[in-house]
C-alpha cells in the first residue's frame, strides 16, 4: 500500500512503539490518529508529532465506539490501517496469580484489540480493502517464568490474528502480527518513564520500521507474521 495520504489509527500511540510508528508514518505522508488513556500526555504528543488524537481506553467499549465516531465524523468513515498497539502486562509467579490479573491484562491485550478490529472491519468490508496490524511479542511464541498472564494474552492475540487472516482475506483485508523481542519502552514501568536505549536491545524505531515496511508491500501480498530480534551486539 501507499502510506502517503493513507489514514492510520494507532492505539496506545502516545509513547513507545505506538508513538514511533505514528511519527514515522506521518513522515511518510500518512494522516494518523492516536489514542491513549493519559489525556494530557496524549494531547501533548499528538501536537508534537502532528497527529490527531482521541482520549480513549481500549478496555472500554464506549471509548472504542467514541474512537470510531471520530473516524466517521472527521475521516468520513475512511480508514486504511488499524494498529492494535495498546498493551499491558507484568511478571507474576504462578502461585501469586489472581483472577483480576487476567482481567486487567486481557481487557486491553485481547478484548480491546478484538473490538477495535471489529469496528475497523466494518469499515474495511465496505471498502473491500484494509489492514490490521497486531503488535504482539515474542511472548506469543514461547512462554517464560513469570509470564503466565502476559504470555497467555499474547498467545491469544496470535490466535485471533490467524482467525482474522482466514476470515478477512477474501475481503482484501490484510492482517499482520508483529512480534518484538525486548524493546526499551515504558512498558511495565510503574512510573511510565521510558527506559534508556541499550545497544543489545531493540528500540521502538526498529518496530516502527518493520511495521510500516510490512504495510508498504504491494496489496497483492502480505506478511502474516514478523518477529524482530535484537542482534545482541554489546
Amino acid at each position: 500500500m501507499e502510506l502517503s495520504g493513507s489514514k492510520i489509527l494507532i492505539t496506545g500511540g502516545s509513547s513507545g512503539i505506538g508513538k514511533a510508528i505514528a511519527l514515522m508514518a506521518i513522515g511518510k505522508g500518512a494522516e494518523v490518529l492516536i489514542t491513549g488513556r493519559d489525556g494530557a500526555k496524549l494531547e501533548k504528543v499528538a501536537r508534537e508529532i502532528g497527529a490527531s488524537f482521541v482520549h480513549a481506553d481500549v478496555s472500554k467499549e464506549s471509548d472504542i465506539q467514541k474512537t470510531f465516531d471520530w473516524v466517521k465524523e472527521n475521516w468520513k468513515n475512511h480508514l486504511d490501517v488499524l494498529i492494535n498497539n495498546a498493551g499491558h502486562g507484568y511478571r507474576k509467579k504462578m502461585e501469586d496469580v489472581e483472577w483480576q490479573d487476567f482481567e486487567n491484562v486481557f481487557q486491553i491485550n485481547v478484548y480491546g484489540a478484538a473490538l477495535m478490529a471489529k469496528y475497523a472491519t466494518q469499515i474495511f468490508k465496505v471498502a473491500n480493502k484494509g489492514n490490521i496490524v497486531n503488535i504482539a511479542s515474542t511472548a506469543a511464541l514461547k512462554g517464560y517464568a513469570g509470564g503466565t498472564v502476559y504470555s497467555a494474552s499474547k498467545f491469544a492475540l496470535r490466535g485471533m490474528t490467524q482467525c482474522w487472516q482466514a476470515e478477512l482475506r477474501p475481503f482484501n483485508i490484510r492482517v499482520i502480527l508483529i512480534n518484538p523481542s525486548e524493546v526499551t519502552t515504558a512498558f511495565a514501568q510503574k512510573d511510565r518513564i521510558e527506559r534508556p536505549e541499550a545497544a543489545h536491545k531493540l528500540s521502538s524505531k526498529e518496530i516502527a520500521h518493520a511495521t510500516l515496511s510490512s504495510l508498504e508491500m504491494d496489496n497483492r501480498g502480505f506478511v502474516p507474521e514478523l518477529t524482530i530480534w535484537a542482534t545482541n551486539t554489546f
